[in-house]
């Protein structure tokens, strides 16, 4: 409760922070806002306020020598309608300022807004000498707003973008300038193009060299977009660019929803790598073409600029105009076609595919990490490399991979750029899921890293429960000598039915008492357990009683078995007290006997002690370890496996870019919980909302 109060308190503060950073962005919004106060254009369209032609800026103002409009005109908004628009139009400016200062983002801003008047002044004063109606028309025009100025800001904060988001962020800019400018063609639209195109010039901030085949798709799918919205916008309202002028298309509102619908269908099947979606788009896109090269034959041949309008309901220049968009579009998905080949379900990987057996083999001789051998678990699936063995599994279009690539140790750089290769074409997000520092490096520079558990290594070698350190540890082992427990290192095969059935029962008791099944992926069940390389260590009582059993996973090196990994904890209730102490200093002092060098605590998801800085990513783990402790209880593990004094070893995911987080989470919750049903989910949100009293 402390600690949320204290978030509460921080928010304030951080929001006064950020104002105070971005002074010239306040500064300039305050007169704007004040300017619309004494005029009254907040409330009323400014246009008809005497002042509108004293202060507005275009081609008429400068011709009656109004060279101070570019300046007046900035603080004042056309319609108070705008002004919601305007203002947030300025996030771009205040992110500008914060990241780069504010003498940069004043520069920008007066820098986009002056020249994106002048600048289309000077085309349509050039443009108007010819026999062009839209540009006669738009000379005549005055306007006020800070637009340019804005526009030309948000341009130069697309530039400060990590990649890929850079990228693509300068192609959702582009073509919605595109797309205003030639649909709805108004002079503040051609001051928004010349603003995009000044900071593209002077920034050279967008650079697509070579692109992954997932920047290829995003790229079909954002032009995609762009084309379905021409659709949209030619078929709703009327339009008048410089192409010409469209009127709508008849139509009713179901017939629109089913347009919207087929184009965000395909538009995501090409984001997916769909080659059912690449075909459709490029039919659509080759018959585009064709009736705008029929239209420019007819043109040429039978059809006066009249008749041709009554044909297609609007100029005729606006479908040539698309035409050659469709074309651009068209000649980018054959140049791009083999970023299209994924099938539904595709086999990974080279043939034959691996089995269990030649995970088991590749483990044995090539040695793994702590969690390697949970990669010969159910639900698993293997994709071999030129170079060794990748597993993972197939969970709302991710392949999951689970800890690090098998094989040789050199080669891991070269298995891991296969995988995402191999799964990029088959329409897959790759991800890498409790992997450590070697994977880490191997993954494409750009890809982002989130430890998700630290692993609690206890090195064996002079292994000695003395000291103050040891304490809790010592006292559970020389009580349970007192009390006459037992401790049996042993496999569940070796094992009589009767205590078999008591694990059974154990195990039973512990999962009745959650709403949610057994968890999977990194956290085993009594069926792992009963693999013949894995151990059992029992706590037995006098009265022949299994109290507590755990389950150690084998972990290879060079040369054998160098550790072991623990999987399972399960205590009877209302047995020994201090059971798990007990088994774990017993086990380890057993495997250091027999020439171990480290045994592996595992992981607790979600707990992960970040730094201060660590950003909104490691506050989201926080929040969900502390809304996932009622029920699982990782921090109190967590805490727990500190009696052993552990050195820890961070496991990260290592993934794309921020795109793909909301399908790796899905991909997770499945993966972790491969037979939850629906009632189970629900039933354990219902726990997770009760305060920890019990009460509702």
């Amino acid at each position: 409760m402390a600690t949320t109060q204290a978030t509460d308190a921080e928010t304030p503060r951080r929001s006064v922070a950020i104002l105070t950073k971005a002074p010239a962005t306040i500064a300039t919004v305050a007169a704007i806002l004040i300017a619309g106060l004494a005029t009254g254009a907040l409330w009323s369209p400014f246009v008809d306020h005497p002042l509108f032609e004293s202060v507005a800026y275009g081609l008429p103002a400068f011709a009656e020598g109004k060279f101070w409009t570019p300046i007046t005109g900035t603080f004042f908004v056309d319609h108070p309608v705008v002004y919601a628009f305007a203002i947030a139009s300025f996030a771009g400016m205040a992110f500008l300022e914060i990241r780069r200062g504010t003498r940069t983002a004043l520069g920008y801003f007066w820098a986009g807004q002056v020249f994106a008047i002048l600048a289309s002044a000077l085309f349509l004063w050039l443009a108007a000498l010819l026999p062009w109606p839209w540009a006669q028309l738009e000379a005549t025009v005055l306007d006020v707003g800070p637009s340019g100025g804005t526009v030309a800001c948000i341009a130069a904060a697309v530039g400060l973008f990590v990649q890929p988001w850079r990228v693509r962020a300068w192609l959702v800019l582009i073509a919605f300038s595109v797309v205003t400018l030639l649909f709805w063609g108004s002079l503040a639209d051609l001051e928004h193009a010349f603003a995009v195109g000044l900071v593209l010039f002077v920034d050279r901030s967008l650079k697509v060299q070579r692109t992954t085949v997932h920047e290829q798709r995003i790229i079909a799918g954002i032009a995609s977009l762009a084309l379905g919205a021409i659709l949209l916008l030619t078929t709703l309202a009327p339009t008048f660019g410089p192409f010409g002028r469209t009127e709508p298309v008849g139509g009713s509102l179901l017939d629109l929803a089913l347009d919207v619908a087929i184009i965000l269908i395909v538009s995501y099947g090409l984001v997916r790598g769909r080659r059912w979606a690449w075909v459709l788009t490029l039919i659509w896109g080759l018959v585009n073409v064709l009736v705008s090269i029929a239209l420019v034959v007819l043109l040429l041949t039978v059809l006066r600029d009249a008749e041709a309008d009554a044909v297609i309901g609007g100029d005729p220049s606006v479908a040539i105009a698309t035409g050659v968009l469709w074309l651009l579009m068209a000649v980018y998905l054959i140049v791009v076609r083999r970023a299209f080949a994924a099938r539904r379900r595709p086999e990974l990987g080279i043939a034959p595919p691996p089995t269990r057996d030649d995970v088991v083999r590749a483990l044995r001789t090539h040695g793994g990490g702590t969690l390697s051998w949970m990669t010969t678990w159910p639900y698993m699936q293997y994709a071999r490399t030129s170079v060794g063995i990748v597993a993972y599994q197939r969970r709302a279009g991710v392949a999951l991979v689970l800890a690090d690539p098998l094989g040789p140790e050199g080669t891991r750089g070269e298995s891991v750029s296969e995988f995402i290769d191999m799964a990029e074409h088959a329409g897959l997000v790759p991800c890498f899921f409790s992997s450590g520092d070697a994977t880490r490096a191997a993954v494409p520079d750009g890809w982002r890293s989130l430890v998700v558990a630290d692993d609690t290594i206890v090195d064996l070698e002079g292994l000695a429960f003395s000291g103050k350190r040891w304490a809790a540890v010592r006292g559970a082992l020389n009580r349970a000598e007192r009390e006459g427990m037992e401790f049996r290192l042993t496999r569940l095969a070796d094992e009589s039915w009767g205590i078999r059935a008591q694990l059974r029962a154990i195990s039973e008791q512990w999962v009745g008492d959650k709403d949610l099944p057994e968890m999977g992926f990194t956290l085993g069940t009594l069926d792992e357990a009963a693999d013949p390389e894995v151990r059992l260590a029992l706590a037995i009582s006098p009265k022949g009683d299994v109290d507590g059993f755990l389950s150690w996973l084998p972990v290879y090196g060079d040369a054998g078995i160098r550790g072991w990994t623990l999987d399972l904890m399960r205590r009877r209730e209302n047995g020994f007290g201090p059971v798990m102490e007990f088994l774990i200093g017993s086990s380890a002092q057993r495997f250091a006997e027999e020439g171990a060098e480290i045994m592996s605590l595992s992981g607790a998801p979600l707990t992960h002690d970040y730094p201060p800085d660590a950003g909104r990513i490691a506050e989201l783990s926080e929040l969900l370890s502390r809304v996932l402790e009622p029920v699982y209880g990782f921090q109190s593990l967590h805490r727990f496996k500190g009696k052993f004094n552990p050195r820890f070893e961070q496991l990260y995911l290592l993934y794309r870019d921020e795109a793909d987080l909301t399908r790796i989470g899905a991909a997770l919750t499945r993966a972790f919980l491969p037979d939850a049903s629906v009632r189970q989910f629900a039933g354990a949100g219902l726990q997770l909302v009760r305060r920890p009293d019990g009460a509702p």
